[in-house]
């Protein structure tokens, strides 16, 4: 608005004061047709000049900022204001960022959040708010954020959580409040997040004098495993030291993996008196275990047997409603699981239709005596075996040894009583001339004389063994049988047919090679 067009000017312009003011009214109208261009386009989505902005993450960090820059890019996921100067956070602040995800605000200096400081920030999974001057957890620092699963909150000076503070993030998972300056914290709170989600709950590194023994016998097993503990004054007690040996010994992570840092205070009075009671046990040795350190009870069962699990414990009172965790850390409460496959009595027993080998393992009974009391009543080890088959009666290693012993006879079958040990052995000898002379073996092998016999010969049909005389001597370990020069009429011919029989036979079992 406001321009107008340039007249046509002539390649020749003379030399006339007007030229100065046409020349002005070329840039004006540059400058209009510039300033059109730049309303007609559509202003860009706006990434501060502070930050570095990606598809979905925005990094303002190393800022020095005192406020969170306005107009923040909605396409947003992860957004990172670590290391400024933030002391505060405006409510409502993220409603601008709807796909919000992730949010990093350490190292800042903030020490208080209002009471809708996180509004509008559902999908909100991620929160590392560690490293500022918070003081205190309240209720309504995070009721808001339904979707959170990891809450980093260490390195502040944080000396209260109230009890309520985690009441509604069910989905929460992980908790690290370690570094801090807490003396004590509300662990029955915690015990509904341990039967949906929360696995890790980080109290390392504070100043916690005392802990409550039964209410951490309590808790269900996945948050034992991840309860870390270490590094704080507690006092030395045996029902403290019996707890983590325990722990220690059914592999929770949170005592094996920072055994020595376990420690403990035996002096009130002497602030420094502080001793790793794990590591060095032998302080210990008169400790004796108390109920709460008796092992799960043994619960063997067959497959596809109904079982009912039932703790022996006092009568409870009227108001007094129960719970089991199952090794899958379900919680089972009345009626049962979704299925039915488990079902939870008024009383408390937990029956099992029929026994699969995915129900083996330890669950725990609680009795639940208000919103947040809950006491354990026992624990029970199942165990899930198949049947053994009908018809065994031999053992495993009764089996093998037979199996062994008969290997060993086919061996030796195979050795020495098979009927030819020499493939060249077996073969026939070639007949010897005259055609008369003949093998022993078929002369007392055959029933019928040879074709070839001479006439004077007789034929017996009758004859089917030849007898032959004892062995008269050995040479070199050969066997000579007896010859017709032993028998004193040496020229009748059945006693010329046996000379030829055993020169046979002795020429099969000599070790030279025969020769025609």
């Amino acid at each position: 608005p406001g321009c107008t067009e340039a007249p046509t000017m002539s390649p020749r312009v003379p030399a006339d004061p007007l030229w100065p003011r046409a020349v002005k009214l070329l840039v004006l109208l540059q400058l209009c047709a510039q300033g059109r261009a730049a309303r007609a386009s559509p202003p860009p989505h706006g990434c501060p000049t502070t930050c570095i902005c990606t598809s979905d993450l925005l990094s303002c960090s190393r800022q020095k900022l005192d406020y969170v820059p306005p107009a923040l890019p909605p396409t947003t996921a992860t957004l990172d204001l670590s290391h400024n100067a933030l002391t505060q956070l405006q409510d409502r602040w993220l409603a601008a960022l709807p796909h919000l995800e992730a949010l990093h605000i350490s190292h800042n200096q903030i020490k208080d959040l209002s009471p809708q400081a996180f509004h509008n920030a559902s999908y909100l999974r991620h929160l590392d708010m560690s490293s500022n001057q918070l003081h205190a957890v309240k209720m309504h620092y995070f009721n808001a954020l339904v979707s959170l699963e990891e809450l980093l909150l260490y390195n502040n000076r944080i000396q209260r959580v109230d009890e309520n503070a985690f009441a509604k993030l069910s989905v929460l998972r992980k908790v690290y409040l370690s570094w801090n300056n807490l003396t004590t914290f509300p662990f029955r709170s915690v015990q509904g997040l341990g039967s949906y989600s929360l696995r890790t709950l980080d109290l390392s590194s504070n100043s916690l004098s005392s802990i409550p023994v039964e209410e951490l016998a309590a808790l269900p097993e996945n948050i034992r495993n991840g309860l870390y503990l270490h590094n704080n004054p507690v006092r030395c007690s045996c029902p403290l030291y019996l707890m983590l040996q325990r722990w220690k010994q059914r592999g929770f992570s949170s005592v094996k993996d920072f055994f020595e840092e376990h420690t403990c205070k035996v002096s009130d009075n002497v602030p420094r008196s502080l001793i790793k009671f794990l590591k060095y046990s032998h302080l210990f040795e008169n400790c004796s275990a108390g109920p709460e350190d008796v092992h799960p009870v043994p619960f063997p069962v067959m497959v596809g047997q109904p079982l009912l699990l039932a703790c022996n414990a006092s009568p409870p009172a009227t108001s007094t409603t129960y719970m089991w965790i199952s090794p899958h850390h379900e919680p089972i409460k009345h009626p049962g699981n979704s299925n039915r496959s488990l079902e939870l009595y008024h009383n408390g027993s937990l029956k099992i239709a029929a026994a699969r080998p995915w129900h083996s393992g330890v669950y725990v009974g609680l009795a639940i005596n208000g919103p947040h009391n809950f006491s354990r009543l026992c624990e029970i080890n199942v165990t899930v075996h198949y049947p053994k088959p009908e018809g065994e009666t031999f053992s495993t290693g009764l089996t093998t040894l037979l199996g062994c012993i008969v290997s060993l006879v086919l061996v030796l079958v195979y050795l020495y009583l098979t009927p030819c040990r020499c493939l060249s052995c077996c073969k026939k000898p070639a007949p010897l001339s005259p055609p008369q002379e003949c093998s022993a073996q078929s002369s007392i092998l055959s029933t019928t004389p040879p074709a070839t016999d001479a006439p004077n010969r007789k034929v017996s049909a009758n004859k089917h063994v030849v007898f032959l005389e004892p062995l008269r001597e050995t040479q070199n370990g050969k066997i000579r049988l007896a010859l017709g020069e032993d028998f004193p009429d040496a020229k009748h011919p059945k006693v010329l047919q046996l000379k030829s029989d055993s020169e046979s036979i002795s020429s099969v079992f000599s070790d030279t090679p025969i020769v025609s």
